[in-house]
């Protein structure tokens, strides 16, 4: 089992040491705070590493001898709004109120 200093695991992890410093405080990486020092294990820098390449952000998303089609072409178009038109004669009626002739 190798263990990796801040500056070594950097490197290992191909960035700046302040960065794998705040990530590994903030419980991204794995690592431990050894008086003043973080201390490292080249594993566990692998297996984060590794838990990398399943994010869905970063998969290849392959389509075979499939045209990606649009799911909206053959939808039905709507005319426009569905809701009635405001009911004043009926209102007018029920309500009795005077109408113009």
């Amino acid at each position: 089992m190798k263990t990796l200093g801040l500056h070594e695991a950097a490197a290992f992890l191909h960035c700046h040491p302040e960065e794998l410093r705040r990530r590994a405080k903030a419980g991204g990486i794995p690592g431990a705070k050894v008086g003043r020092a973080w201390v490292f294990l080249e594993e566990d820098l692998a297996a984060y590493l590794r838990s990398l390449y399943a994010q869905p952000r970063q998969a290849l998303q392959v389509t075979l001898r499939k045209e990606m089609e649009c799911h909206f072409a053959n939808a039905a178009v709507s005319g426009g709004s569905t809701s009635m038109p405001p009911p004043g004669n009926e209102y007018a009626e029920l309500l009795k109120l005077p109408t113009k002739p």
